[in-house]
């Protein structure tokens, strides 16, 4: 399915959140996710279905000001 993620069209393969940060070699709770300009819990990422054309972000905190 096309996935755009982090602002760029993707194929993938993943059908949830959790397996989609695997199959792009994201690991770590620390990291942000949001689908459709929703935030997504940890917690969520397994039960997250994902469809063609959501739009994802996967973000990083950044120390600064």
């Amino acid at each position: 399915m096309k996935l755009v993620i982090n602002g760029e069209v993707q194929e993938v393969a993943a059908d949830t959140l959790a397996a989609l940060m695997a199959e792009l070699d994201y690991a770590g709770n620390w990291l942000a996710t949001a689908r459709n300009g929703e935030v997504v819990p940890v917690a969520e990422r397994q039960l997250c279905r994902l469809a063609d054309g959501d739009h994802i972000e996967i973000l990083s905190p950044m120390k600064g000001g």
